[in-house]
This record gives C-alpha cells, sequence and structure tokens, in this order.
C-alpha cells in the first residue's frame, strides 16, 4: 500500500513540476519571473500577411485539421474544456434569417398562397445547404502566452500556451467579435511541423527562404498588440481605459514596459 501511495505522490509531483501544455516545457523551480500575456494579431497586418498567403491561410489549416480529426478545440484558452467538433462548425457558420431576433420565418412561413404553380415543389421544400465564413474572412487570432525568465540558462522566454480564432466585428451582424474556438498551441506547433509544404509562412521578399509557421512563431515573427496582462481583476486594457485610443496607447506603453523589464533582468 505505502509503494501505492508513494508512486502516486511521485506521479503528482511529476506532473506539476511542468506545464504540460508547453511546447518546450521550463521547470517551475528554474522560473525566477512569470507573466501571462493575451495578445491581439490582425492578420490583414502587413506583417502579419505571411501567415495568410491565398488558399493557405493559417486559419484555413487549422479549420481543414478540426474537420479531418487532427486536432481539438477548447471553449477557452484555460483549456480545459474541450469543444465537440460539432459545435466548432456551428460557430463557423453565417447567421442565417432564422438567426435574427425578429422572427422573420415564423412571421412569413405560411403566406396563404398554396401551391406555387411551378411544378415539383421539393425544390422548394429542400433543407438549406449550410453556408459558412470563409477563412479569409477570420481576420483576427487571439495569443496566450507566458513570458518566463529561466534562471538556470539566464534567458527570457515567450512560451505560447493557446491561440483562438474570432470572427471580426465587422463581419458579424451585431457588431460584437466571435469566438469560434481556442487551440492548444502545443497541438497547432506538431501540425504545422506535419504539412511542411501548407503551413508556409510566406517571405514576400525571397520565395526561396519560406518559413515553418511554427519557426516564424518560435522566431516570432507576428505582429500581436498587448490587450491585456495577468491581474487581480482579470482586466482586459479597454476595460480601464474605456476610451479606444487611450487603451492604444496604453498597450504601447506595456508593451515597452515587458521590452524594457527583459532588458533589466539581464542585469540579475
Amino acid at each position: 500500500m505505502s509503494a501505492f501511495f508513494g508512486s502516486e505522490i511521485n506521479a503528482q509531483e511529476t506532473s506539476e513540476r511542468y506545464n504540460e501544455n508547453s511546447v518546450n516545457p521550463i521547470p517551475y523551480d528554474n522560473q525566477l519571473y512569470k507573466r501571462t500575456v493575451w495578445r491581439r494579431m490582425d492578420l490583414r497586418e502587413k506583417q502579419n500577411q505571411a501567415f495568410f498567403s491565398a488558399n493557405n491561410e493559417i486559419t484555413r489549416l487549422i479549420i481543414d485539421a478540426v474537420k479531418d480529426g487532427l486536432i481539438v478545440p477548447y471553449v477557452d484558452d484555460s483549456l480545459n474544456k474541450r469543444m465537440s467538433k460539432e459545435k466548432f462548425l456551428e460557430n463557423l457558420k453565417l447567421p442565417t434569417v432564422e438567426d435574427d431576433d425578429f422572427g422573420a420565418t415564423e412571421g412569413f412561413g405560411d403566406d396563404g398562397w398554396g401551391d406555387s404553380g411551378w411544378g415539383d415543389e421539393s425544390v422548394a421544400t429542400a433543407e438549406p445547404v449550410a453556408q459558412y465564413y470563409f477563412p479569409s474572412q477570420l481576420t483576427i487570432m487571439k495569443i496566450k502566452e507566458d513570458m518566463i525568465f529561466d534562471k538556470v540558462r539566464a534567458r527570457l522566454y515567450y512560451d505560447i500556451q493557446s491561440l483562438e480564432i474570432v470572427i471580426p466585428a465587422t463581419e458579424v451582424a451585431t457588431g460584437i467579435e466571435k469566438s469560434i474556438g481556442v487551440f492548444k498551441y502545443k497541438d497547432l506547433e506538431q501540425l504545422f511541423r506535419s504539412m511542411p509544404d501548407r503551413a508556409i509562412w510566406y517571405n514576400r521578399y525571397n520565395t526561396a527562404q519560406h518559413r515553418n509557421m511554427a519557426d516564424a512563431f518560435l522566431l516570432r515573427l507576428f505582429s500581436a498588440r498587448v490587450y491585456k496582462i495577468s491581474n487581480p481583476n482579470n482586466d482586459e486594457i479597454q476595460d480601464v481605459y474605456l476610451d479606444p485610443k487611450d487603451a492604444l496607447i496604453k498597450s504601447q506603453q506595456l508593451e515597452n514596459k515587458l521590452i524594457e523589464y527583459e532588458h533589466n533582468l539581464w542585469e540579475y
């Protein structure tokens, strides 16, 4: 019995020693400093368009992988609750008349005209084919990452935890962004490396030097604005600074502070 409990404790200690969602986990005992940072990546920005080349959009790769059962989406960036493939595809559907708040189909379902007079009614009564957002319409991704200073290797690491696909507000009738699903970056990193011919970070200046998307994230060849840093109230910047201009300025200031803090850690 004692041997059983001993092995159970050792297994628990081993599982708690590392972050299981990290691509290259850093032992907790080696972490001198850590902050969790959330970023917003606009794939329309020039620097990010390399992840969004025609027919090889990062959103297309992820959606296809979910359909093929290669990766699993999650409900939120805690990565604790899985999302079913059916729910993910439901989130991808374009809004229809039935989805509005005015009961359009209910009010106009039977107009009293009876037979259309055009013969076969099967076409008119056929189930409508579901319409989905194109991957090229999904231009926003949110990144959750841990900023960790490893005191053993005396180096700062950016440990990406998750990527989230978001429908931009301009593509939603309500004018409010909508999350489609969140993904473990560890799963995506393996996915990108398994498809070198498709997961291409497109080098517009030298097509002989394209990179794999996994390497592009590792080298931080993307632009993504900070919108939240770990805090007791879990507030986003825009929750504190309601004016969009003030929120943008504060985001830039926080980015500069992170860079400055990284520089100061080298003197430790």
